[in-house]
Order: C-alpha cells, then sequence, then structure tokens
C-alpha cells in the first residue's frame, strides 16, 4: 500500500520541525555567504553548504532524540516526537541518513576540512545534545562549532588556509551570544525540567547581558582586525552596535531582545561581507 501524498508531506513537514530547520538554515545560509564571499569554486561552495546543513540535521535530530521524554513529560506541543507525529525510528534513520551523507560530504571538499567540520563542529553539536546541555560548560559545544565555521569554508578552498584569527574569534563571540538568547524563551520550562546550563544557571537578565556583552566585543574585534576603523564604515557600524547594545541592556519587553539579535545580525555581515582573503 502506498503513503498518501498529504501524509507524506505530513511527515516530511514534522521531520523539518524536529530537525530545528530554524537555526540549521541559520547557520547554513552564514555558511554559504562565507563559501561566495571566500570565492570558492560554484561546486565546492555548493558542496560544503550542503555538508553544513546535513550535520545541522544530524544535531538537530539527535537532540529531539535524546530529549523526547522530557518534551513529553512537558507536554510540548511543538515537539513531533513528543506527540507522537513521528517515531523514533523514522527519526533514527533520517539521522543516520543524513551523517552519512554529511561524512562524504565533507571528505569531497578535502580532508583538512572534513577534519574540522566532523571533528569539531559536528562533533560539538552532539556532545552538547548528549553530556553539556544542562552543565555550566553548555556555552563550550557553541563556542567550538560557531568559531570554526570561517575555516570549515577556508579549508575547502584550493589551496587550502586558514582564516583570520579575528574571524574564529567574532564567530565563537557569536555562538555563544546565540546559546545565551535562544535559551531565554524556554529558561522556565527548562529548569522545570531539570535542565541547569549555563543560562539557566544565570538567570533571564544575566545572560541577556552576557550576550549582548559578547556581540558587542565580536563586532569590535571584527571591525578592528578587518581594519573598519580606518575606513569610514567602521566608525559608524560601531556607533550602530553600541546603540542597539544600549536599548539590549535597558530596554523593555521586547525590545532587549530585538536589539540583541540586531548586533547578531551584525555580526554575521561583518563575518560574511568583509574580506575574508
Amino acid at each position: 500500500m502506498t503513503t498518501p501524498t498529504g501524509a507524506r508531506t505530513g511527515r516530511g513537514l514534522s521531520l523539518l520541525r524536529a530537525a530545528h530547520i530554524g537555526p540549521a538554515v541559520a547557520v547554513t545560509v552564514v555558511v554559504a555567504l562565507l563559501a561566495v564571499r571566500q570565492g570558492l569554486p560554484s561546486l565546492r561552495a555548493v558542496v560544503v553548504t550542503a555538508a553544513v546543513f546535513a550535520g545541522q540535521l544530524t544535531i538537530g535530530w539527535g537532540n529531539d532524540l535524546l530529549d523526547a521524554q522530557r518534551d513529553r513529560d512537558a507536554d510540548r506541543r511543538d515537539k513531533p516526537l513528543a506527540t507522537g507525529e513521528l517515531s523514533s525510528a523514522v527519526v533514527l534513520t533520517s539521522l543516520a541518513v543524513a551523517g552519512i551523507a554529511c561524512v562524504i560530504l565533507s571528505l569531497l571538499v578535502g580532508w583538512r576540512s572534513a577534519l574540522v567540520h566532523l571533528g569539531i563542529g559536528v562533533t560539538s553539536g552532539h556532545l552538547y545534545n548528549a553530556a553539556l546541555k544542562g552543565s555550566v560548560w553548555s556555552w563550550l559545544p557553541y563556542a567550538m562549532a560557531f568559531g570554526t565555521l570561517p575555516a570549515v569554508v577556508t579549508l575547502a578552498d584550493i589551496p587550502p588556509s586558514w582564516p583570520p584569527v579575528w574571524m574564529l574569534a567574532t564567530a565563537a563571540a557569536l555562538g555563544v551570544a546565540a546559546h545565551l538568547l535562544n535559551a531565554l524563551p524556554d529558561l522556565d520550562d527548562d529548569l522545570a525540567a531539570g535542565l541547569r546550563g549555563l543560562p539557566h544557571r544565570m538567570g533571564r537578565t544575566a545572560s541577556r547581558a552576557l550576550a549582548t556583552g559578547l556581540l558587542v566585543c565580536g563586532s569590535l574585534v571584527a571591525i578592528l582586525g578587518s581594519g573598519g576603523m580606518s575606513v569610514g564604515w567602521g566608525p559608524v557600524t560601531l556607533a550602530v552596535v553600541v546603540g542597539l547594545a544600549g536599548l539590549a541592556l535597558i530596554g523593555r519587553g521586547r525590545v532587549p531582545f530585538a536589539a540583541a539579535i540586531g548586533i547578531a545580525l551584525v555580526d554575521v555581515v561583518l563575518l560574511t561581507v568583509v574580506s575574508i582573503r
């Protein structure tokens, strides 16, 4: 008996939700922009971007598989595994297929890029899911995985090369800030479930302040490292970042979160628009 088209579509959408498709796409877009800015040949740019996307899918599915029981206990209606929309077998099979694709695609652009992507980036994501999510070290996998993204791209080039240190530092700061900000909407539910990662231990206000500080530092490092202060856009960009930081620290309601996201977008632009050659 064949599966109706509507059922297949519904399962596909549920799989995307279980993969945390929003963050996965965001990371993939950053890599695609880095690849374009680096000037990678079109095929290599597509392959390295696809490798990162596949790796992100495995991390998202791994997260929901490990958290399935906790999500059921918390009655998370947005989690397909918790609601029964998906079975563990389907998600596990999808994870395995994505994992194989990730390894093959990563190796196609060279062992150096593959080693960084698989050995640091993807491994960090799964280490977070399996062991560090509820510890004071929850920030470390984000720093490692995000911090090495520029290297995944530049090491896929011919000849391979390491990116400037300022790019690694800015990306790492962006990653830790993303972890802190991403935890804020679910902070209370996570605490009720016994999760005690860094943002849960720090609390909402301190986490937002630390995320803002990291984003500002990341912006400053990028502007200084790229020589932006010697041209017109550097001081203007820094002024915008400082203004957003002020809103993030003293604003009310949704303003602080929106301002912090604004600084994060500035950092992404600095990483992907400023030349990395």
